[in-house]
Order: C-alpha cells, then sequence, then structure tokens
C-alpha cells in the first residue's frame, strides 16, 4: 500500500500544468469523538456518519476553485475529556485541516471550540450545551439540537400529547441541567401547564427523599428532572417508594439504559426524555441512510452519525457556494445556507444555532429508552 500511494502521488505530479482542472486537491477534514473508553460506541457511530458523507461526496468529482476535491478525514481520539479536547484541537490544526466535524461532548467543545476559533477553522458539532453557542465565535456551528431545544420540545410534547397540567421541577444546578429546566419551565407555562414547585440539588446527589416528599403534597401529574441519570434513576426509584404517582421526564441526560440500571423495575413506559437526531426511519432519506449505515459497517446508526453525515454534507455544500476550500472564505457562505439533509433542514441563526432542529421523544421499556417520535 505504501508504494502503491507513491505511485499514485508521483504520477499526480507529472500531470502537465493545462490541465488544471482535473489537479486534485486533499483537503483534509478533522474529526473529534471519543473513540475509546465508556463513549467509544458514540464516537465510532459518529466517525461512521462522516466516512460515508465523506466516501460520497469523494465520488462526485467536485471541482472547487478549478481543482478536484478529494476530502480526507484526519481522526482524532478526544477521550471525552476536556484536556484531551484540547490536545487533539491543537493537532488537528497544526496538520492544516480545513473544517472539524465534531467534538462529541459538551465539555470538550467549549474549550477545544477556542483553538479551532483562534486558528480560523470551521467547526461543526453536535455538543449540545447552549454556552457553546453563547461564546460568539465566528467560525462555530451546531448541527444538532442544543439543550434549550430539547427542553423545550419535551414541554410541548408533554402540553400537547400528554396533556400534563401540572409539574415540579428538579435540577441540578450544573449548567446543563439548570439549562434545560429553564427552557422547559418557559416553553411549559407557554403551553398551559402550572408548574406547583421548584427544587435543586446537585449531580452528586442519590437521595431525594426530602425533595420528593414535599413533591407529593403538591400532586404534580409529572415530574421533570434537569439532570442526569444518576440522579434520574434514583429520583424515580424513590418515587415509587413514596407512592408518587407521576412521570418522570427529562432532556438527554437521562436518556440512556443507565436509568434502568440505577433505577431498576421504577423504570418504565412512565419514564419520558428527549434527545438530538431524528427517527431515521420517518425520515425523508433516512431509511436509506439507515440501511446503507447497517450494510456498511455491520451495526446500525446511533443517534449522531446522521448528525456527522450531514455536518459534513453542509460544510461541502458551504464550500461549493464559496468556490474555495478555505474556511474564511466558505464560512461566511455556511452562516446563510440552506440546506435539505437527511435528519433535517439546515439554516442557521445568528448564533449558528440551527433554526430548525430534530428532537426525539423517547419513553422507556424495560429499562431502556425507546424511540416514539420525532417532534
Amino acid at each position: 500500500m505504501y508504494n502503491r500511494m507513491h505511485i499514485i502521488a508521483a504520477s499526480l505530479a507529472i500531470i502537465p500544468a493545462f490541465a488544471s482542472a482535473q489537479e486534485v486537491q486533499t483537503v483534509k477534514i478533522g474529526f473529534s469523538s471519543p473513540l475509546t473508553g465508556p463513549q467509544a460506541s458514540a464516537g465510532k457511530d459518529n466517525q461512521g456518519g462522516l466516512q460515508m458523507a465523506v466516501e460520497r461526496l469523494n465520488t462526485q468529482g467536485l471541482v472547487i476553485g478549478g481543482k478536484k476535491i478529494k476530502f480526507e478525514i484526519v481522526a482524532e481520539d478526544d477521550q471525552a475529556d476536556p484536556k484531551s479536547g484540547v490536545g487533539v484541537a491543537q493537532k488537528l490544526v497544526d496538520q492544516g485541516v480545513k473544517a472539524i466535524v465534531g467534538p462529541y461532548n459538551s465539555g470538550v467543545t467549549i474549550p477545544a471550540s477556542r483553538v479551532y476559533n483562534d486558528a480560523g477553522i470551521v467547526t461543526a458539532t453536535v455538543a449540545s450545551n447552549p454556552k457553546i453557542t453563547q461564546q460568539g465565535f465566528a467560525t462555530l456551528y451546531r448541527v444538532a439540537a442544543s439543550d434549550s431545544q430539547l427542553g423545550g420540545k419535551m414541554a410541548l410534547y408533554a402540553a400537547k400529547e400528554l396533556k400534563i397540567k401540572t409539574v415540579s421541577v428538579i435540577d441540578d444546578r450544573t449548567a446543563y441541567g439548570q439549562g434545560l429546566a429553564e427552557e422547559f419551565i418557559k416553553i411549559a407555562q407557554a403551553n398551559g401547564i402550572k408548574v406547583v414547585s421548584k427544587d435543586f440539588t446537585n449531580d452528586k446527589a442519590t437521595d431525594f427523599t426530602a425533595i420528593l416528599t414535599s413533591i407529593k403534597g403538591k400532586k404534580p401529574q409529572a415530574v421533570f428532572i434537569g439532570g442526569y441519570a444518576p440522579q434520574g434513576g434514583p429520583i424515580k426509584r424513590q418515587m415509587k417508594q413514596l407512592g408518587i404517582d407521576a412521570l418522570l421526564m427529562g432532556g438527554d441526560g437521562i436518556c440512556s439504559p443507565e436509568m434502568g440500571r440505577l433505577g431498576g423495575d421504577a423504570i418504565g413506559e412512565s419514564v419520558y426524555c428527549t434527545q438530538g437526531g431524528t427517527i431515521l426511519e420517518k425520515a425523508k432519506d433516512g431509511k436509506i441512510f439507515a440501511d446503507d449505515y447497517q450494510k456498511k459497517f455491520g451495526r446500525p446508526a446511533e443517534v449522531y452519525a446522521v448528525s456527522f453525515y450531514d455536518g459534513m454534507m453542509v460544510i461541502a455544500q458551504a464550500m461549493k457556494a464559496a468556490n474555495s476550500v478555505e474556511p474564511k472564505v466558505y464560512g461566511p457562505a455556511l452562516a446563510k445556507i440552506k440546506y435539505k439533509g437527511v435528519a433535517g433542514q439546515y439554516e442557521f441563526d445568528d448564533k449558528h444555532d440551527l433554526k430548525q432542529s430534530p428532537v426525539t421523544i423517547f419513553r422507556f421499556k424495560d429499562g431502556v429508552p425507546v424511540a416514539l417520535t420525532s417532534y
């Protein structure tokens, strides 16, 4: 393979100057996600989505700036760790990438995005913390739902589909949990749901008896948790022990099988959550994407594979519109783009969040979340 690649490189080097339209320019695309550790499955899922997009684009014979373009992925393992993520960012910048698809985690994206922005490199991330785009970085775009959208869509579903009239809210005071809860409350109240109590905990707590005893007296139809599964599982288990007959709802922080492991048989059909992304089989091109992904990788696409796919396609579309692969040239075209992807419509607001973002509502069954509908 080594010799063959060098032969190919040598043959390209002797293409005559008059054939400039056929010159091949390799455009490096950086990828940052956890490829080892507990979140490796998600990272490899993301990488598969990006790989499918790059392979498809490379069959199209794109000519940008008078040269035929070949995209090449430079993949790095950020380990879902902020310090590693910053190191990965500097490494990708040093390798001359023209765009970043990723990172996956908010904790990685917040510090790493400064490195990418300082280098002028366009970044398309799925990370959901609202603070990411509130930094005001010109080159940073979110290509999936924010925590604000996740909380808002859960509130809409609760009001319109579940016909909830009263709710108690608990948040863990993290940036994620607080933002999620605030958005849920805003949209819930706007749609006729009365918030009968607001309580606060922290992301290390496991005993919620005092809070839940207080909530029991308010008799809400549902409890919304702005936080993660380590709190959500015990909360639902303790709700059952205290005889609180109410739904438990939350965002993507509780949308995992960990809820079942921590909450036991309390985690059933009375638990709902939201996660960014769409149910592929119900999207126009989603079934084709899902089938192609399964065929190529021998496993089903998870939540964000399609967002990494679409993120790359959106970047390529902006490059074509600007007739340049340079971020400072195609970045402004990305800000104005209107692109119909597999997961939905890609148009960005002034903060570079999606104007419309697909969110899937899940309901737990036998301790694991099962997709109900895109909303």
